[in-house]
């Protein structure tokens, strides 16, 4: 997973304690349930219960969280819960928030519910906010893989930050459940909430995407070493790095940052006969760098035109 190549987030011991802890109830016991969950519960609140669709995942994850109160239905949130954290998928959130608003015995004034939907707003929690509970969205930007176990994918899970909408009290219950947790929050407005989630996936996906890239053109080199990995880990994180100390137009370097449109044309004419598969995702990112590199001022006009004519003539 490319994350293990930057530096984790610190070791919750290092998390303040909060006192008084809360109660919180996990609605889907999928991995951001149960690793979010588990970063609560090893920052000492407490799991007060445990939903899934199925018995056996509520009972795994109850097991995994130390909470006895696993069940298939919501019906089991206690009345005693501080804060409903829903981490179905998103089409499932709307029905479960009216499942819960339907629920008898609980002091909805008194508690807070959020969701961990990148797309949703607060706004499908529209049913506990009018029976009184204050209601936000808690999307945690980063990558939960269903091939990692919830465990493995604790560490990377801490000192996170969260995607909020809600209204302002509703954000100040947010900021303390994100402390909790050892994170922080972003507030997104509502509006943008696609381009926010957009923005995740290109942050996630989108790089993993070009890291298969980067292997089915290693593989194509015939070299004894079988881990592409291991050969670029190196510059992969060098340019995190890079990135990270000023911005990513200052870190672009590069062919297309000089202006080398000869060598870009001669990166087209082996892709095109090696991998060309490949090549329609070279030219649109060639593209995109071309962009990047105007706005970092290493390309001039001309030298603009060339490299975007030859780019374009490449894609017909």
């Amino acid at each position: 997973m490319w994350l293990a190549i930057l530096p984790q987030s610190s070791h919750i011991k290092n998390v303040p304690e909060m006192k008084p802890a809360w109660n919180i109830a996990i609605i889907g016991a999928g991995r951001v349930g149960q690793t979010l969950g588990r970063v609560l519960l090893e920052n000492g609140q407490r799991i007060a219960a445990v939903v899934s669709r199925s018995a056996s995942s509520a009972s795994s994850a109850g097991r995994f969280l130390r909470c006895r109160n696993s069940a298939t239905s919501v019906a089991a949130i206690p009345p005693t819960v501080s804060l409903i954290y829903i981490t179905t998928p998103h089409a499932a959130v709307g029905e479960v928030a009216r499942q819960i608003a339907n629920l008898k015995g609980i002091a909805f004034p008194n508690i807070s519910v959020c969701h961990a939907s990148g797309m949703l707003s607060a706004d499908v929690l529209g049913p506990l906010r009018s029976r009184g509970a204050k209601v936000f969205s808690f999307h945690p930007l980063q990558t939960f893989p269903r091939d990692f176990s919830p465990r493995s994918i604790v560490p990377n899970a801490r000192g996170i930050y969260y995607g909020v909408d809600g209204d302002p009290a509703s954000v100040r219950v947010a900021r303390q459940f994100a402390r909790r947790l050892g994170g922080k929050v972003i507030v997104i407005d509502p509006r943008l909430r696609a381009l926010y989630h957009a923005a995740c996936v290109v942050a996630s996906n989108h790089l993993t995407t070009m890291l298969s890239v980067v292997e089915q053109m290693f593989n194509e080199l015939g070299t004894k070493e079988q881990k592409f990995f291991r050969v670029f880990k190196p510059i992969i994180a060098a340019t995190l790095a890079n990135v990270e100390r000023t911005s990513p137009a200052r870190a672009l370097s590069g062919p297309v940052a000089r202006g080398g449109t000869e060598t870009v044309a001669q990166h087209i004419h082996a892709i095109r006969r090696s991998a060309p598969e490949l090549l329609p995702y070279f030219l649109a990112v060639s593209e995109e760098t071309v962009r990047l590199a105007a706005t970092k001022g290493t390309l001039g006009k001309a030298q603009q035109k060339d490299m975007l004519d030859l780019i374009q003539s490449s894609m017909q």
